[in-house]
């Protein structure tokens, strides 16, 4: 996914002569060019190492290309598994939540409250305001066994695959009816904390970045979890630091997953599909480029029911599918078989009275 390109122009002038100012500044400005190319090194292999390093979140994905959704725990800190009994604060964010690509990443943090705000110390802040190289280090750092981070701090994570955010939007509404993406969000993030407080372990507050109304979110995860101090707000990232944590986790993660895709999958190894977002050109042009007219995209990465992934169809002359459970063929065409219970033309009160013997058996109960 990264390229680099070194030039270097050697230029042999013969029958030149330089006086010696001259000569001091192009050797001057020849140890600055050294000097520079040395800093250049060292920026290259620092990013390569950036991008070969993957999380323990990643590593334990073990078939990714059937890009289903995973669960992934740290253990149990050290400074918080020698003392259980000792209250914990939980923080909660996600990543990924808008992209047409990629899944949805939901990230649970867990610190002992001594330690909840060092992570200012450490530079922990809002995900979105530090550069790429800090969140993976900072990431490292916690994965890192002989630092204090991971002595201090665990985490969790839940990926919501592509496929199951879509297939939960575009449920039929002749069955349970769509499951938004804050629904699944609010169900993930409460699976998480319930699976922290089924390890034994005392939660005494839960700080969570809001994904929704923030007053309904909290009324629904205090109800949830009665005996912890639930708090739920927007910009919890930059406010609480044990959910700075979890952002740059859940960030981290989520473009760690997207570099794994590319490096895993044959198909997309030269794939320049961008950032993922709908906004960004390199993703709309990857998505209008490899649109297959009946089954869409090949892979597990694209979340149909983004209205993008729809237009890219319908732009591209993608077949329209008619779905048999939710129609019915007439003389005039298809129609959806919900209409017929909203038929103008029916009686107001359809209900009929049926007794038992319409069963031939009276030991029927209706």
């Amino acid at each position: 996914m990264f390229s680099c390109f070194v030039s270097i122009n050697f230029s042999i002038h013969t029958n030149m002569t330089i006086s010696l100012d001259e000569k001091r500044a192009v050797e001057s400005e020849d140890r600055g060019s050294i000097k520079r190319a040395k800093t250049e090194n060292i920026q290259i292999n620092e990013d390569q190492e950036i991008q070969a390093w993957m999380p323990q979140s990643v590593r334990s994905m073990v078939d990714a290309l059937k890009f289903d959704s995973h669960t992934c725990h740290s253990e149990i800190p050290s400074a918080i598994a020698s003392q259980p009994d000792e209250p914990l604060v939980l923080g909660v964010d996600e990543a990924g939540r808008g992209p047409v690509l990629t899944p949805s990443f939901n990230v649970l943090e867990s610190e002992n409250p001594n330690f909840f705000n060092s992570a200012w110390y450490f530079g922990f802040s809002d995900s979105k305001t530090l550069k790429e190289g800090v969140r993976t280090d900072l990431l490292q750092k916690i994965e890192d066994e002989e630092h204090e981070l991971h002595n201090n701090v665990g985490w969790a994570t839940t990926q919501i695959s592509a496929k199951d955010i879509s297939s939960g939007m575009l449920r039929s509404s002749l069955g349970k009816g769509a499951y938004n993406l804050n629904d699944q969000a609010h169900d993930t993030t409460i699976e998480l904390i319930q699976q922290i407080i089924d390890k034994k372990l005392n939660i005494a507050k839960i700080f969570v970045d809001t994904v929704g109304p923030p007053a309904s979110y909290q009324a629904k995860l205090q109800r949830r979890f009665p005996g912890v101090e639930v708090t739920v707000t927007k910009k919890a990232d930059s406010l609480f630091p044990v959910v700075s944590t979890a952002s740059i986790v859940a960030k981290v993660t989520r473009d760690k997953v997207l570099h794994h895709y590319c490096s895993i999958a044959p198909l997309l190894q030269s794939a320049a599909f961008g950032s993922g977002y709908p906004s960004d050109p390199n993703t709309s042009r990857w998505l209008n480029s490899s649109v297959d007219t009946v089954f869409g995209w090949f892979f597990g990465l694209v979340r149909f029911s983004w209205q993008t992934a729809k237009d890219a169809l319908v732009k591209n002359g993608a077949c329209s599918v008619i779905y048999e459970a939710e129609c019915v063929k007439e003389d005039s065409g298809y129609r959806n078989v919900a209409s017929f219970f909203d038929n103008p033309s029916s009686p107001k009160d359809s209900s009929l009275s049926v007794d038992c013997s319409f069963y031939s058996s009276s030991e029927v109960t209706l």
